[in-house]
């Protein structure tokens, strides 16, 4: 199974093309537009699948199946927590829970951002398992903008998901330290200098047992699209 998450930067109908290139099954995509207005032009393959939700009809957050995979969101979703979706991912006998992120909620100025997922960890907290459970998306955090006073900062966000026994793919299979990541996902304008890494797939432990590859997309490939680049995740399952 390979997920991808991006935030595309809007118009994802004349970009999807680029990340079907790589066959996923499962799209996690921030700043996207509304299924209406999803008209893929010819002949990009059309999803099996789609779940979409933001409160602006340009700019929300949507989740894409593909290969016969579905998703469904769980009946649970906080409407305060919008673009941070509880889903169950299935294909055949197989399923799993998808938490697809997209940290941003302007109108919470506490917790526009990575306290979003704070918030809404706490809020599922009864149907986050520590097996079969996927984070992923844009948390736009990192450990570099701590504040050590502020409860539910990111790495207070890294360390409960931890004690849940989910953890980084990407941290795990580059062997990398929060705050101190080798590979951005983000550039800021779209400066090459000006490089952080937003972007997270975290994973169950018993999933990340069965992850095969990460990979984060460069600036180079990507910068003309978005001031976000692709992570991408497989798993073999």
């Amino acid at each position: 199974m390979r997920i991808i998450a991006w935030n595309c930067n809007m118009a994802f109908r004349k970009k999807a093309e680029l990340l079907l290139e790589y066959n996923p099954d499962i799209l996690v995509i921030s700043e996207c537009e509304n299924p209406g207005a999803l008209k893929f032009p010819a002949p990009t393959r059309q999803p099996d699948s789609v779940i979409w939700h933001g409160d602006k009809p340009h700019k929300g957050l949507g989740i894409f199946a593909y290969n016969g995979y579905k998703l469904k969101l769980l009946p649970v979703h906080e409407p305060a927590f919008q673009t941070i979706l509880p889903l169950v991912v299935k294909r055949e006998r197989k399923s799993f829970n998808l938490f697809a992120v997209w940290a941003n909620n302007p109108s919470d100025k506490k917790n526009q951002y990575v306290g979003q997922v704070w918030q809404a960890i706490h809020r599922y907290d009864a149907i986050i398992k520590n097996t079969r459970t996927i984070f992923a998306g844009d948390f736009n955090s990192n450990t570099i903008w701590d504040k050590p006073k502020r409860i539910g900062n990111h790495s207070d966000v890294v360390r409960v998901l931890s004690e849940k026994k989910i953890k980084s793919t990407y941290h795990h299979h580059h062997k990398q330290v929060q705050g101190k990541e080798e590979h951005p996902s983000f550039y800021l304008y779209r400066h090459l200098d000006k490089p952080y890494h937003l972007d997270y797939c975290f994973a169950s432990n018993d999933l990340l047992k069965k992850m095969t590859h990460v990979e984060i997309g460069t600036h180079k490939q990507w910068c003309a699209y978005s001031d976000h680049t692709p992570l991408l995740v497989d798993f073999e399952i």
